[in-house]
């Protein structure tokens, strides 16, 4: 009768060790997962604010004119240059 309780203990001794070295495997498993998800949750930070930097640069007036006066070659509208229609003439 002895004998079978120590076996039986033995097995649920072993049981629960197995189940101990599962816990931690999955444990560092997902330590592991943490720790690259907060990697790349820094690198999309980063990436955030090197896109609101190159927003502010790339949408200041001063920018905008002068890629479109080189690039494209427009010029300032002029009074001289500005054509006005009549109500009578748009029908």
């Amino acid at each position: 009768m002895i004998t079978r309780v120590n076996i039986f203990l033995a097995i649920a001794l072993i049981a629960c060790a197995l189940s101990l070295i599962n816990s931690q495997y999955q444990a560092r498993r997902l330590f592991i997962e943490l720790e690259r998800e907060q990697s790349l949750s820094k690198q999309y930070e980063l990436q955030w604010t090197q896109l609101k930097l190159d927003q502010s640069t790339f949408g200041k007036h001063s920018r905008i004119e002068e890629t479109a006066s080189k690039e494209l070659n427009m010029v300032p509208v002029t009074p001289a240059r500005t054509q006005y229609l009549k109500a009578a003439e748009l029908k």
